[in-house]
């Protein structure tokens, strides 16, 4: 990603300083104080708004041209697992991690990465090394996930409690908590938590979609009172459909499929499918 008139200004301020001086030691901290602004800018360009494998290519040439410089390690990290490469973050995390400035959060960066390549006993053992009194909403998310795994259900729920009060957007992290309990069977205690979820993030499909699951794992198909467009609502209807489907109750399947397909906006292929399906094997029996 260029941006030229931040470049260009940066260029100005260097060509300005070696006019008033060249080998002045004076100009020469106040171009390392203008070059150090310079990479700071552009690093958190990177790990933001710019092209993801841009950000891995710029952060393996800079690091490997100041490899002690834990910064452009970090940014390494954080641009490999953003460019969804998380062996490669690992290994990144791991290196950066032994430098003797690594910080805890450092170290929750490497469960992070960790859990997202697979390594679930490593993030926990992760884990581990930082002290209990290191409380943030990253770790206390990483722990719960962490338990989930494990099916130590006290644990994910204080866990869990503890992160979504760490953060003013506990969305995503209400709506882990909620998936967590309806894959145990609890359903009731899953709709309640995706339906806070929404309160904080209304436009989030994938929470107003689990919403509609675990009111259909209570065969309560009807659905519920959210925000949605009309292709969003077809597609709520069709999981709902598939849901009273899978419990037995075919004939309230097949007319919430019907619904779906008159609702959407656009020919709703899937849904069709499942209707003509459903149709066809009525025939047969």
């Amino acid at each position: 990603m260029r941006h030229p008139i931040f470049f260009a200004a940066l260029a100005g301020c260097a060509i300005a300083l070696a006019g008033c001086g060249g080998k002045d030691a004076q100009a020469t901290r106040a171009l390392k104080s203008v070059n150090a602004i310079d990479e700071t800018n552009l690093s958190d360009i990177m790990l933001t708004v710019g092209d993801p494998q841009e950000a891995v290519n710029y952060f393996t040439r800079t690091a490997g041209e100041n490899p002690d410089r834990i910064d452009l390690q970090r940014g390494l990290a954080k641009s490999l697992v953003r460019n969804n490469q998380p062996d490669q973050a690992v290994k990144a995390w791991t290196k950066l991690v032994a430098m003797p400035e690594a910080t805890n959060d450092d170290r929750v960066g490497l469960a992070d990465a960790q859990m997202r390549a697979g390594d679930w006993a490593d993030a926990e053992a992760t884990l581990n090394t930082i002290p209990p009194t290191f409380e943030t909403f990253e770790r206390y998310k990483l722990e719960a996930m962490v338990a989930d795994s494990k099916k130590d259900w006290k644990k994910a729920d204080s866990f869990y409690d503890t992160a979504s009060g760490l953060t003013t957007r506990p969305g995503p992290v209400l709506n882990n908590w909620g998936f967590s309990k309806l894959t145990r069977g609890d359903a009731k205690g899953a709709e309640k938590l995706f339906a806070e979820a929404l309160t904080y993030d209304p436009t989030s499909f994938t929470s107003k979609n689990n919403l509609v699951l675990a009111r259909a794992a209570q065969r309560k198909y009807d659905l519920p009172v959210v925000e949605m467009n009309q292709n969003e609502r077809a597609h709520l209807l069709y999981t709902a459909a598939l849901s009273a489907i899978k419990q037995g109750d075919v004939t309230i399947g097949k007319g919430l499929l019907q619904d779906a397909i008159d609702t959407s906006p656009v020919y709703f292929e899937e849904a069709s499918r499942a209707l003509e399906a459903l149709e066809a094997g009525s025939k047969k029996g």
